[in-house]
């Protein structure tokens, strides 16, 4: 039997409160709202750490990269102890015969229960040659992974939508992930995309235990579900008819909108954060309460 989230972040040093000051977190940044808190705790409290394997494939890295390179501390240190992460080609230490065999034990031990993020997108082209792990094509990887995961996750755009390796003219068949899985797909795309994102989706499976509303993009409505321009500390000059005519003009120095240079916050559905939220040991996390 494994650790709670609770029993690990209580033998990192963490005390009562930061537990109850970090569920209360985790519900507000998984849509929960401040009233959810409790519920959050008393499933943080019992429930044994959610096993995920993180597999990478056509991608840069970046989306691991800036993620455990983030200063506040769901990354950092206590997404760590709300997650088990039993496989990772990147981050993990094991190589060879052992890694595949956390991967192959995972699968088996964890049916039903465990959490995929797919971190690329799969090439289909040349039988799958352009993408390889320990001699299997990465959609053989994936198909055998996500068939008895409780979600997958797609954590980036490359995964999301196919990003670059897609973009025509496309020769190695890079192929987003949902188009591949025989499931729903939870997409997060960004480059990188936002830490924040993968707390509230982990959150709330764990504690509601179904994936969250998605859009049309199969992107969680929590997240997505309002324009960047709704929220852009530009708006107001926007709404004045303030514009930035020309870059490093007068107006762009006074911080007018840059709609008329191209910014397409107005049509653009994004992650946004205005507002803050103290989390455990003094560190801020900016995040819409409304």
């Amino acid at each position: 039997m494994g650790h709670s989230i609770w029993q690990s972040m209580e033998q990192k040093g963490y005390s009562r409160r930061d537990f109850l000051q970090f569920s209360a977190a985790a519900a507000t940044v998984a849509g929960l709202g401040k009233t959810g808190a409790a519920q959050v705790a008393k499933v943080f409290d019992q429930k044994e750490k959610p096993a995920v394997v993180w597999l990478h494939f056509q991608e840069c890295t970046c989306c691991s990269e800036s993620f455990i390179r983030a200063s506040h501390p769901i990354v950092v240190d206590a997404l760590l102890d709300v997650l088990s992460l039993n496989y990772s080609e990147t981050l993990m230490a094991a190589s060879g015969f052992q890694a595949e065999k956390c991967l192959t034990d995972t699968i088996e031990k964890n049916k039903g229960k465990y959490i995929v993020l797919v971190e690329g997108a799969v090439p289909l082209e040349a039988d799958g040659v352009y993408c390889m792990i320990g001699g299997k094509t990465a959609e053989s990887i994936l198909q055998t992974v996500a068939k008895d995961a409780a979600a997958v996750v797609a954590w980036g755009s490359c995964a999301s939508n196919g990003c670059v390796q897609a973009a025509k003219p496309n020769p190695t068949g890079a192929t987003p992930i949902y188009k591949l899985v025989d499931k729903p797909v939870i997409n997060v795309p960004g480059c990188p995309p936002i830490a924040d994102v993968m707390m509230g989706v982990v959150t709330h499976l764990l504690v509601l235990g179904q994936i969250p509303a998605l859009d049309s993009q199969g992107r969680p409505k929590e997240f997505y579900g309002r324009r960047v321009h709704d929220t852009c500390y530009r708006r107001p000059n926007y709404d004045a008819g303030l514009f930035v005519e020309s870059f490093d003009d007068e107006n762009a120095r006074k911080g007018y909108c840059l709609y008329k240079m191209g910014c397409r916050g107005p049509v653009t559905q994004g992650y946004s954060k205005p507002e803050t939220f103290k989390y455990p040991r003094g560190v801020v996390l900016n995040r819409d309460l409304s």
